[in-house]
């Protein structure tokens, strides 16, 4: 069985080693740099087990730049392309994903596709009429940047939406490379919209945990409490439990800012309260933060990445971003260290000789912890309490 991936990615990569295992994978992408970089082995994306995988397992996987090569004689096709949520339309730019279709329809006609970017509800069903197939499905990723391949090889559940013979036997090669018996791995088989909505209100949910542990530290903060007693306090019940609730300047990522976005335009006219507070309470969030340092008077700010997570090499939609950006409209003098940055950015002090920014900056924001910085505590402005992503 030949199976053809598109995107290369967090979602696409991690998949196409997964399946590689077994399977003979064409991984397709327009950029020349990832592709060379995969034919040598080497991962284009921050992830350690990734990196390990393609230098030391005997991967069936072929990267290719040619659409041709990659979608011949392919039985499935797996969309792993970008959906960036689009603030004029006010939805899920989707191009990417409407390309990536049209294409497996002429190249390798009667494969069957499967969605794994995320996409707004009733997008499938949209496809599958455009088209006149049944033969198109949504099957969510749940994936976090940096362990996108653990995730696969250990998932907390396979959802495909379709129940066709097809579906099955995808969600079984899925399970098979993964390191978990495929009778142990909870398998759904729903409608696509139904595969949709289980994905948007996924992120939506961890988006509002996030939010609610910031508002809880910002009130902690204010009030001089411990954050991290109040945390343990609050954790300690079973049905709250003890995780995903380390504090940080704001949510942010590949995925959590735009699905949120997308499942409150999805509602429409349908009432709601808590979604667009959601959205609502991670600016608030920033805001906090920023008037937090900007009561210290430091002289000069130094900001220590600007990635989401450790390991990551992901900037969009940081947080620390929009919190650089913020101390910036305040007029604050701003010394920037992130290795990832070559070139000299407006009005910001690229320094990334690292003694030299700390001994530069009169205060050190960090949105995560990292050992580069246990020195220099005196100087450091972070809310990230247990040292976990």
């Amino acid at each position: 069985m030949k199976i053809c991936v598109v995107g290369s990615g967090y979602v696409g990569l991690s998949l196409a080693v997964l399946i590689s295992q077994k399977y003979q994978v064409s991984l397709l992408d327009n950029n020349e740099d990832k592709i060379n970089l995969l034919k040598n082995k080497t991962s284009p994306i921050s992830d350690k087990l990734i990196e390990d995988y393609l230098k030391t397992k005997n991967l069936n996987l072929h990267p290719t730049s040619d659409l041709k090569e990659a979608y011949n004689a392919a039985e499935f096709v797996i969309i792993a392309t970008p959906t960036n949520y689009d603030t004029k339309k006010g939805k899920f730019d989707t191009s990417s994903v409407e390309s990536v279709i049209s294409d497996a329809e002429k190249y390798t006609p009667g494969s069957y596709i499967f969605i794994k970017s995320t996409i707004p509800l009733g997008f499938t069903n949209k496809m599958r009429t455009q088209y006149k197939t049944k033969r198109i499905s949504f099957s969510p990723e749940f994936l976090r940047e940096g362990s996108a391949l653990y995730d696969n090889l250990y998932p907390s559940r396979i959802i495909v939406g379709d129940d066709s013979k097809d579906a099955k036997i995808f969600s079984n090669i899925l399970a098979i490379n993964s390191k978990i018996k495929p009778e142990e791995i909870q398998t759904m088989y729903v409608s696509s919209s139904e595969a949709e909505a289980i994905k948007l209100f996924s992120n939506t949910y961890l988006a509002m945990r996030v939010s609610f542990f910031n508002e809880l530290d910002s009130f902690s903060e204010f009030h001089e409490l411990s954050t991290k007693n109040v945390i343990e306090g609050v954790c300690s019940d079973p049905r709250i439990g003890n995780y995903y609730n380390n504090p940080s300047f704001g949510y942010g990522g590949y995925c959590l800012p735009k699905d949120t976005k997308q499942l409150l335009t999805n509602f429409n006219e349908i009432p709601n309260n808590l979604i667009r507070a959601i959205i609502d309470s991670n600016e608030t969030r920033k805001n906090f933060i920023v008037e937090s340092i900007i009561s210290k008077r430091p002289a000069t700010v130094g900001i220590y990445r600007l990635t989401m997570k450790n390991n990551s090499d992901n900037f969009r939609e940081s947080s620390t971003f929009d919190i650089l950006n913020k101390l910036l409209e305040k007029k604050v003098k701003i010394y920037l260290y992130e290795p990832l940055i070559k070139t000299e950015l407006n009005d910001i002090k690229l320094e990334n000789d690292l003694q030299e920014f700390i001994l530069k900056s009169d205060m050190i924001i960090a949105n995560r912890f990292s050992k580069d910085l246990q020195f220099v505590k005196n100087k450091l402005y972070t809310r990230d309490l247990f040292n976990e992503n």
